[in-house]
């Protein structure tokens, strides 16, 4: 039996519907990263040493792009197994992941990359199971 998985992702989170016959699993996968922070030095600070007292944006960058590293090595593990992948999502994180796949070595093979704002998770595996319906 084919093993197809859609994947509905963004930066802080991704849920992946597996559907393998009449089975259907949903899991959720969090990336443990908030929206990149803007520095909280600048024109309002009242004292001249601020960066003693806050972390360097470069750190800050660096610990987001870790994150970020360890959360896309998590999905595509997950992925994997999967005959077939449905990747969805609202903003760069698709990409950024189908980039990750190409310049890999894992072996996902990725059917269809689709532009789709925030879902729920009944909505993703609605759109997953038409889209694998479709395919038959």
């Amino acid at each position: 039996m084919p093993k197809n998985i859609g994947l509905w992702i963004d930066h802080r989170k991704a849920v992946l519907v597996t559907l393998e016959g009449k089975v259907e699993e949903i899991r959720l996968i969090q990336s443990g990263v908030e929206q990149q922070t803007r520095s909280r030095g600048g024109a309002h600070m009242k004292t001249t040493h601020t960066a003693q007292y806050f972390p360097a944006e470069d750190h800050q960058d660096r610990q987001f792009i870790k994150k970020l590293n360890k959360y896309y090595e998590a999905v595509i593990a997950a992925l994997r197994s999967a005959d077939s992948v449905l990747v969805i999502g609202p903003g760069e994180a698709k990409c950024e992941l189908e980039r990750r796949i190409a310049g890999g070595k894992a072996p996902v093979r990725i059917a269809a990359i689709e532009t789709a704002d925030k879902m729920s998770e009944r909505q993703i595996a609605d759109k997953v199971r038409r889209y694998y319906q479709k395919r038959k």
